[in-house]
């Protein structure tokens, strides 16, 4: 646990670079903007999202913690899956600059869902009584 600080900090930031990032190539991609086809705005986003999994799954290695006994570990990971499907929609799979922008408002959604289940250890999310 001596490092716990520092790999929940790390997988904070790159959350936050990673949501950053996304809004902006989202943006990118419903001005059908050229510069997404530039080869370092493919890469680096893959990059902060590796690093945003390795941190996450490192902090659940060391707090011992599983999707199967915590509902909302299980409920944050599920959200991951539809963030990233609806990002894929967002970026790139969208036929028009309008799917593919409520594909990114979607996502940026599902994204909130995944701060707020993991701030209050509830997949509740953001709805939960405290």
């Amino acid at each position: 646990m001596e490092y716990y600080f520092l790999v929940k900090h790390l997988h904070m930031t790159t959350a936050g670079l990673s949501l950053a990032f996304f809004i902006l190539r989202a943006w990118w991609s419903a001005r059908e903007a050229p510069i997404l086809g530039r080869p370092w705005v493919k890469v680096v986003p893959h990059i902060i999202d590796t690093l945003l999994l390795t941190f996450g799954i490192l902090l659940m290695v060391m707090l011992s913690m599983w999707p199967h006994q915590h509902p909302w570990l299980a409920a944050k990971i599920l959200a991951l899956l539809t963030y990233i499907g609806l990002g894929t929609v967002a970026i790139k799979r969208g036929r028009t600059p309008q799917i593919r922008v409520m594909a990114a408002l979607a996502a940026v959604v599902a994204f909130l869902y995944m701060v707020g289940a993991a701030v209050h250890n509830d997949p509740l999310s953001w709805l939960a009584s405290r």
